[in-house]
């Protein structure tokens, strides 16, 4: 199998390739992980700083997205 150039674009692994969450102002703060999630998989609870309409985030452990909708 022939190794990937520089030049090619790489897949993004797995644990990016999450869900993209839309909120609210009045849901902010917001953190990741989700009060809905399994507990048994959780990482530890990190909040996404979302400030101004528009803006995505993404959670440093999960890769899951945050977009504050405006």
């Amino acid at each position: 199998m022939p190794q990937p150039s520089a030049e090619q674009p790489q897949p993004e692994p797995a644990a990016r390739a999450r869900t993209v969450h839309e909120v609210t102002a009045d849901q902010l703060p917001v953190h990741c992980p989700l009060p809905e999630e399994s507990l048994w998989n959780a990482h530890p609870r990190v909040y996404i700083p979302l400030e101004r309409p528009g803006e995505r985030r993404i959670c440093p452990y999960c890769g899951t997205a945050f977009v504050l909708k405006g």
